[in-house]
């Protein structure tokens, strides 16, 4: 399992061979994954290489220097008051898809998902208070899934109480509360798949941002290579150059 990222949040999720790769990284560089930290650290390039130095995907290499933010995916809110947070700016992130944003309340400053319409100056509210009626849903704002009335889009969903957000979290995308049964609440993906979660569950009202992300296409081969994507062999093109040759002679 992940640790957490300190005790004002992080993501305790299944650790699967890239989260573990990506771990290594920062162990081996001295870096202590366990504290929260917004200060943005090294993220040395893999070219695609797993642990053991062979290519696990192809096409990755180079690119620009990145640097890894560490995101706040636990919402959650202790009993009673709610947590009132002011977003200082919502700005890009060289490691996601989605947009993030730099926000403070009391004596501390976290990084978390931006939603679609979050702007700078917003107020976002965080409670892990169930009432007998449901709440009235803002966007940005972070409640238990019992606490939210049918319908409502939601992102970083969490699996498990107080785990973290691990359900919705690309650029775009949403899932929704679709219907409760006792104290159990049963949750549309963005796969279309439901899946059945504990009314205690947090969940960000909302779409994630930067909803355009899958609709940009890249442009040039030049801004690929920026983005890290290496090309493919070039063979087809040949081929295809090849043919299309012996296609004009055949009619001449």
């Amino acid at each position: 399992m992940l640790n957490n990222l300190g005790q004002n949040g992080g993501c305790l999720g299944i650790q699967t061979s890239a989260a573990a790769l990506g771990k290594m990284k920062f162990i081996k560089q001295g870096i202590d994954i366990s504290k929260y930290t917004m200060k943005p650290l090294p993220l040395p390039k893999s070219g695609g290489r797993g642990h053991d130095g062979r290519i696990w995907t192809n096409h990755v290499g180079g690119g620009h220097k990145q640097r890894y933010r560490m995101i706040d995916f636990r919402r959650s809110a202790q009993k009673g008051a709610p947590c009132i947070e002011r977003v200082m700016r919502v700005r890009y992130d060289p490691c996601r898809t989605a947009d993030i944003a730099v926000v403070a309340g009391g004596s501390r400053k976290r990084y978390i998902l931006a939603s679609q319409n979050m702007k700078e100056g917003d107020l976002i509210k965080s409670s892990a208070e169930i009432p007998r009626i449901a709440v009235k849903a803002e966007e940005g704002d972070a409640h238990p899934l019992g606490a939210l009335p049918l319908g409502t889009l939601v992102h970083n969903v969490e699996l498990y109480p107080g785990a973290g957000g691990c359900v919705s979290r690309a650029a775009g995308t949403c899932a929704q509360l679709v219907r409760k049964i006792g104290d159990r609440c049963i949750v549309k993906m963005p796969s279309k798949r439901e899946i059945n979660l504990s009314q205690e569950c947090m969940a960000t009202v909302g779409r994630v941002s930067n909803v355009d992300h899958n609709k940009e296409q890249i442009g040039s081969p030049g801004r690929a290579r920026w983005l890290g994507i290496r090309p493919r062999s070039g063979w087809w093109h040949r081929k295809l150059v090849i043919m299309a040759g012996k296609f004009d002679q055949s009619r001449k």
